[in-house]
């Protein structure tokens, strides 16, 4: 009896342990059926999912209270240049601009090369001449991005980047655009036996009219290669001004970064937003291409300094540079030659009266130096961020598609026929002693390859690039849209520098550019870096215990900076970039009621006349919203007169009374100097 209730008594707990192990299979598969619905739930990119999952490294600091936007200080740090308050955007044909013609005399296809800023310039080009040739145009090929570079195969070499679909639909009036050549002339292309066209810098019209057009008339189709950031010449002759509005539709409307990446960078700039408070873009400018052109190697040290002196000597060797390879970096930045440091930056918009809580955001590509330059950046503002840490890992792999797995193997390179030699001498030589053999060649590790160190005392040239390094180059054109997008929305920008590393005007110009054209009135600082330099200088001993006086003309600096960097712009980046300056072409003065009731346009507003030589004015149609406006600025300009507030203190960190500078400025004081600068103002 006892044994038979055993036996029940394990048949019972065997079929119960069959029962657990069945309920924790159907729960695995459940799980794993789960996860497989999340991931793909995840793929289709529904923003609500993916905000409520994200988890960024940036968390806002703010210790000072929010400043309302009627406040003097407020409109003095973020309100807009009131001079330029009446320039518009205005590219639309303003003379008999006739629709693209029905027959054209052949195809133009193009290969462009370069970075971000070089794609964009080339791109407004070749579109100018295929309407100046009456040609079609083939969607260029941007060879950062072809397949070779192990980018994904979803997209196209241009679709990787811009929209290609807009780009073809916006073209229609102004010149025949087609995705790719006809089957004749494409395998004509694979057996190269169509012309090509090494286009130079910045080549004239004369040269498209007089060696393209009557090849292109001839084979039906030519080949233009654009290595150097633009194939037209930046100034056009008068009677070509509508090639000029041309360009900004092309440059302002019709690229449009491909869906994610806009989608991608407004979930930024949301995330930039969302503490209520305005935002200051910076962009350094500091590329290894650039410090090595200008000769500015010695504002770094160690392995640093070496790196860009190596790249000077072999941009030297190409002719790229004319001077001399060794060049005195201090006299340079002296010049103004050099980038401003991020500190330098720092100081001046502290010395401004940003406070140290203001938002900053880091753009553009690579700073050379790593993330060491930026400390002193990071020690005056406390809320300086960047891409990295306002978005997660799989928000951009999401837009760089689907990529195959590249592992880098770093191979023995073999030794070469003359080491053989050596050592073959070696064992047949005479009698002993005989002299040592060669040394075995150095092992090459990946830390020796990936980073920079390894080849800078190797060779003279410079390395050549990996798969994997060339992927990352394609990503970096991204980056820069995602920054792109961001800084020309940003309420204040400020650029560390202008200028690539061919000496012509580089990403941030474009920045600079984009918002003159779109929103000129928007606070855009284009410090004069030899003044920077000078004031620096003054006080470099006792540079965080600043005086008064020191301050104010840092503060005339900046203030003088919004209108005189236009004209130092137009003297400048213009004959290099029309897009880094694009007006007067493409844009107008809106009049004003209250200038036109008194019958007499202010002297701000005649010097920006004559600063950026605009006669245009807007058509009537666009005057509709300004009388509501101008009620305000009236409103505004009475606050000014009666505000006697404190405008920030240098380097004082929040609201306490400890100072990391020498000593309060009282706000009598304060007031005393924004006094001076409106006055100052009001003068010029």
């Amino acid at each position: 009896m006892w044994v038979s209730m055993k036996g029940e008594g394990k048949m019972v707990f065997k079929s119960k342990m069959k029962w657990v192990a069945l309920f924790g299979l159907v729960l695995s598969a459940l799980s794993l059926f789960t996860h497989f619905l999340l991931a793909r739930f995840t793929e289709e990119g529904t923003s609500e999912y993916q905000s409520s999952i994200t988890i960024f490294s940036w968390r806002p600091i703010f210790e000072n209270a929010d400043l309302p936007r009627t406040s003097p200080l407020y409109r003095r740090l973020w309100g807009p240049v009131r001079p330029l308050e009446s320039l518009h955007p205005h590219a639309n044909p303003r003379e008999n601009y006739a629709a693209s013609p029905m027959r054209s005399n052949g195809f133009i296809f193009v290969r462009i090369q370069g970075g971000f800023h070089e794609i964009r310039n080339s791109i407004c080009d070749v579109v100018v001449v295929s309407r100046l040739l009456n040609a079609t145009l083939v969607i260029p090929e941007i060879q950062s991005t072809t397949s070779r570079k192990g980018i994904s195969s979803e997209f196209k070499s241009f679709a990787y980047l811009y929209n290609e679909d807009q780009f073809m639909v916006a073209l229609e009036k102004d010149v025949k655009v087609v995705k790719t050549l006809p089957k004749n002339l494409k395998g004509a292309r694979r057996k190269k036996e169509i012309p090509v066209f090494r286009v130079p810098y910045s080549a004239s019209p004369y040269f498209y009219l007089h060696h393209v057009l009557p090849i292109l008339a001839k084979h039906s189709v030519v080949e233009l290669v654009v290595s150097d950031g633009g194939c037209l010449q930046a100034i056009l002759p008068p009677h070509l001004e509508e090639y000029q509005r041309l360009r900004c539709r092309v440059a302002f409307h019709v690229l449009r970064f491909r869906q994610e990446v806009q989608e991608l960078a407004s979930k930024i700039l949301n995330r930039l937003r969302s503490p209520g408070r305005p935002f200051i873009a910076f962009d350094p400018g500091m590329t290894r291409d650039a410090l090595a052109y200008h000769g500015c190697a010695e504002l770094f040290q160690d392995v640093h300094s070496e790196l860009i002196q190596h790249k000077r000597s072999w941009m030297k060797k190409r002719g790229i540079v004319k001077g001399k390879l060794s060049v005195n970096s201090a006299e340079q930045r002296l010049n103004g030659s050099c980038p401003l440091m991020p500190e330098e930056v720092g100081i001046l918009l502290r010395a401004y009266g940003y406070p140290w809580d203001t938002i900053i955001y880091v753009s553009g590509g690579e700073v050379f130096g790593g993330q060491r330059t930026l400390i002193p950046l990071h020690a005056m503002f406390e809320n300086v961020v960047d891409r990295t840490s306002l978005s997660t890992l799989w928000e951009f792999n999401s837009i760089y598609g689907l990529e195959a797995n590249l592992v880098d193997k770093y191979p023995r390179t073999p030794p070469s026929v003359k080491e053989e030699l050596k050592l073959e001498a070696w064992k047949t030589s005479g009698p002993r002693p005989r002299p040592l053999p060669p040394p075995p060649a150095r092992p090459k590790y990946p830390y020796n390859i990936e980073g920079w160190w390894g080849w800078v005392a190797e060779s003279d040239n410079e390395p050549e690039s990996t798969v994997m390094e060339l992927r990352t180059n394609a990503h970096k054109l991204l980056w820069e849209a995602v920054d792109y997008l961001i800084s020309v929305e940003a309420d204040v920008f400020i650029p560390g520098f202008d200028h690539d590393g061919k000496g012509h005007p580089n990403f941030a110009s474009l920045i600079m550019g984009h918002r003159l054209y779109w929103s000129a009135a928007s606070k855009t600082y284009r410090p004069d870096r030899k003044e920077v330099a000078k004031l620096l200088e003054e006080t470099r001993d006792h540079l965080y215990q600043a005086n008064r006086t020191w301050l104010t003309s840092v503060r005339r600096l900046m203030r003088r900076s919004l209108l005189d960097g236009l004209t130092e712009a137009f003297t400048r980046s213009k004959p290099l970039s029309f897009l880094s300056h694009p007006v007067p072409e493409c844009s107008c003065l809106r009049s004003d009621p209250i200038e036109t009731s008194l019958h007499a346009p202010s002297p701000t507003h005649t010097q920006v006349q004559a600063a950026i030589g605009i006669v245009q004015r807007c058509p009537p149609w666009m005057d509709s919203d300004l009388i509501s406006r101008s009620r305000d600025k009236e409103n505004e300009e009475d606050l000014d007169e009666a505000d006697s507030t404190s405008s920030g203190l240098f380097f004082r960190h929040g609201g306490g009374n400890h100072d990391v500078g020498g000593g309060e400025i009282n706000n009598k004081e304060e007031s005393h100097m924004e006094d001076q600068e409106e006055l100052e103002g009001g003068e010029r």
